[in-house]
């Protein structure tokens, strides 16, 4: 009869280590977000720079991350959530695809507009970064799809959903909502604006009645 085999060890979880790393986790997001909003831009961002603000070793922010991107990736989440973007959700949910669409313009508006300390330097900054670019372009493409799918609940003509879904994902773009803000409108200015342009374009493609 074989001797009984070892137990291999449990993992050990504490609560109190979990916290102070989910702590520290939120710290060095938060200290990537500022250096991102501050005036260096993404010339200032390097694994480096945000483990000395926030604080801690590069290899920390290496082991939580894991890489550049990653970490990019964790802020884009991080304004995401802050931004109010879960508020879609509940907006798709509504049963009137045209009511549903104007709040998540509006959910948009508010996101890219009070945001834009931080997403305008982003959208320069993508041009010359590769990395960013294809980061901003995936959720983007989340944007358009969320569209796609309201605009397949609307009686639109043959043909015309395609060009709808293209309107207005320029409508709901960080850029067209910046630039409109930039003439000194406030964020609901903006949503309204933006909203009465996106009604008008579903109008343009529904279907006579």
């Amino acid at each position: 009869m074989k001797p009984d085999s070892p137990e291999p060890p449990r993992p050990y979880h504490s609560p109190q280590r979990a916290a102070a790393a989910a702590q520290k986790r939120e710290r060095v997001v938060a200290a990537a977000r500022d250096l991102l909003a501050g005036d260096e831009g993404l010339g200032g961002f390097s694994l480096e720079a945000v483990a000395k603000r926030a604080g801690v070793t590069r290899l920390t922010v290496y082991h939580q991350f894991g890489s550049r991107r990653a970490l990019l990736e964790a802020v884009f989440d991080d304004l995401a959530v802050s931004g109010g973007l879960q508020r879609i959700a509940a907006a798709m949910a509504m049963p009137d695809p045209q009511a549903a669409l104007a709040q998540v313009v509006l959910v948009f508006c508010e996101f890219f507009v009070d945001g834009r300390t931080v997403m305008a330097p982003l959208l320069a900054a993508a041009a010359s970064d590769p990395e960013l670019k294809q980061g901003l372009s995936e959720r983007n493409e989340r944007r358009r799809r969320v569209l796609r799918v309201l605009v397949e609940r609307m009686d639109v003509r043959a043909g015309a959903a395609d060009d709808l879904v293209d309107v207005l994902w320029a409508l709901t773009g960080a850029a067209f909502l910046i630039e409109l803000a930039a003439g000194g409108r406030g964020t609901q200015a903006v949503a309204a604006l933006a909203q009465a342009l996106a009604a008008d374009a579903v109008q343009r493609a529904s279907r006579p009645r």
